[in-house]
């Protein structure tokens, strides 16, 4: 009779990193919520401290759905009973957290003059989760260099779908929530809702195979990944500098701010970062192990417990105590620090008892 098998490490360091999303994520959102913007006489400019933050914000989702593709290809690895059956039940309850967030923030104390994001059929980061980790059985049978692929038909799938519909450049909240559209909650899932299928799959599929190369102390690979699709959103800015007027070039290099809709260069770059910061804390990894109780290790556990807690408070329940757009900058950048402060006070304490009853422990708990 064979030994069993020792059971695998968590990575703690790929923890410290969701930690670090949700800060980005929280700081986002809450400043766009909350701050009342310039007053007369005054520009964005003049808050840097806050427009900076604001800034960098743009990098949480690329982080979540490229670390959930790497969770998906460590979980794989690890031979679990019942693997596909995990995922897919895993993935369809994260679909299902998400319709859940539309349904618990529908702007009920909004004026005829805002616009609300989570409707019903709206598609947001924990719906694109979750379709690509059901998916999970099929990427995993899949080869690497297959997967790969996939990035590139994604991509380029992208650009035709943008260009045949034509989809805007930029995409404004009413529009990636607007569900009378020809195609109506499909539309937006596979394009131009906030974080549609195409691209965003390609974030989920560089990340498994980032998955499979670090469990394979393959570290190198991952940073020559980050740096690849970073020659690649660059490459056609390129050709654009050239005079290259084709408009496949045009629509697939645009940049403009936000990343709505996502272009080739945006998720070049975007996706070439987060790829380069997942082998960075890997290598550390290999360096010197992070503790299960350091404090960014904590707020990383309980992400999709703050992901959706902060929408509902600072979006919904801002509104009628009069906070909504109404703060400035030093109150917005308070409010902001206290919150993660307090996260990060409650995630270590509620370690003790297995972050219980927090969203990732029902996930956990209905999917396995």
């Amino acid at each position: 009779m064979s030994a069993p098998k020792p059971k695998s490490r968590r990575l703690y360091a790929l923890d410290a990193l969701r930690g670090i999303a949700v800060f980005l994520m929280i700081e986002q959102h809450v400043g766009i919520w909350l701050w009342q913007g310039p007053g007369p006489g005054q520009t964005r400019g003049d808050f840097p401290v806050l427009v900076g933050f604001n800034a960098l914000g743009g990098m949480a989702a690329p982080l979540f759905v490229s670390l959930a593709g790497v969770g998906s290809a460590l979980f794989c690895a690890a031979a679990r009973p019942r693997t596909d059956i995990t995922l897919v039940r895993r993935g369809l309850v994260l679909m299902l957290f998400g319709l859940a967030l539309n349904v618990m923030t529908p702007n009920w104390f909004a004026d005829e003059h805002t616009t609300g994001w989570f409707r019903w059929g709206a598609w947001f980061v924990l719906h694109m989760m979750g379709f690509a980790m059901a998916l999970a059985p099929l990427w995993r049978r899949l080869p690497t260099w297959a997967l790969l692929a996939g990035c590139g038909v994604v991509l380029g799938g992208t650009v035709a779908v943008q260009l045949w519909l034509p989809t805007p450049i930029p995409l404004s909240n009413p529009r990636m929530s607007d569900l009378d559209m020809p195609g109506g909650a499909l539309r937006l899932a596979l394009a131009e809702g906030h974080f549609p299928i195409l691209p965003w799959l390609t974030f989920y599929l560089a990340g498994f195979c980032a998955g499979r190369w670090i469990k394979a102390e393959r570290i190198a690979r991952v940073a020559g990944l980050g740096l690849a699709f970073v020659a690649v959103g660059l490459g056609g800015r390129g050709l654009m500098l050239l005079g290259v007027q084709h408009p496949w070039v045009l629509r697939g290099w645009e940049l403009h701010l936000g990343f709505y809709p996502a272009s080739i260069a945006i998720v070049g770059l975007l996706l070439g970062g987060a790829l380069l910061l997942i082998a960075f804390v890997s290598w550390i990894e290999t360096r010197r192990p992070l503790s299960e109780g350091f404090w960014l290790v904590t707020l990383g556990r309980i992400s999709l417990t703050l992901l959706m807690l902060h929408v509902v408070v600072f979006r919904e329940l801002t509104r009628p105590i009069d906070m909504w757009r109404n703060l400035s900058s030093t109150t917005t950048l308070a409010i902001i620090f206290g919150f993660v402060v307090l996260s990060v006070i409650v995630s270590r304490r509620w370690q003790r008892v297995g972050y219980r009853f927090g969203a990732e422990w029902l996930l956990r708990k209905i999917a396995g």
